[in-house]
């Protein structure tokens, strides 16, 4: 998908913080810490070696040490997972979304244990060139499933719809926290 339509390039212009310069209300970051807010806009991919697994009560979702994060302004990291490296079944939930910096997102039905935990995951089959190293991973919301980040526990990014990892190394606050709607 060469050209960015114009819905993504309205949504990219809304932006007011891009990651160029911390704003007052940001936590400092302390020894170890990255802030979110050093995060660019638009998004920067990085790939992460460290494990990451994803678990549904004990059951495996998914295994890998071959993550992709997206790092964006003002949102703990998302982590994207190779679909190879997924064990459960994805299943389409008929459902999608649109995100102006990587394009049309596919959500998914994640079935493991005999359980279904519907619309928990998500993917880009045809992202924006930009953003062409997310086509064959999948994201999981960690406010569905039980996530480790190199054995540490992951919390859910505040917000309903929001999919970041919240982890220790990190500093906010984080879209999604009350009071962050204008941001």
């Amino acid at each position: 998908m060469a050209r960015v339509p114009e819905w993504a390039q309205q949504g990219r212009a809304k932006w007011r913080w891009t990651g160029a310069a911390r704003p007052e209300f940001a936590a400092e970051p302390g020894a170890g810490q990255e802030s979110v807010w050093d995060y660019s806009r638009p998004p920067r991919l990085e790939r992460d070696v460290r494990l990451v697994e994803v678990r549904a009560r004990d059951v495996l979702v998914a295994r890998t040490e071959r993550a992709v994060r997206v790092l964006e302004t003002a949102s703990p990291p998302t982590f994207y997972l190779p679909r190879a490296d997924v064990v459960a079944e994805l299943t389409s939930a008929a459902s999608d979304s649109r995100c102006e910096w990587k394009g049309e997102a596919t959500y998914w039905n994640v079935v493991a244990g005999g359980q279904v935990a519907e619309q928990a995951a998500w993917s880009y089959p045809d992202p924006f060139d930009d953003f062409a190293e997310l086509a064959g991973l999948v994201s999981f919301y960690p406010a569905r499933f039980a996530c480790t980040l190199g054995g540490v526990a992951v919390a859910p990014q505040p917000g309903r719809f929001y999919g970041g990892w919240v982890t220790p190394e990190l500093t906010g606050p984080f879209k999604g926290e009350p009071g962050s709607e204008d941001w």
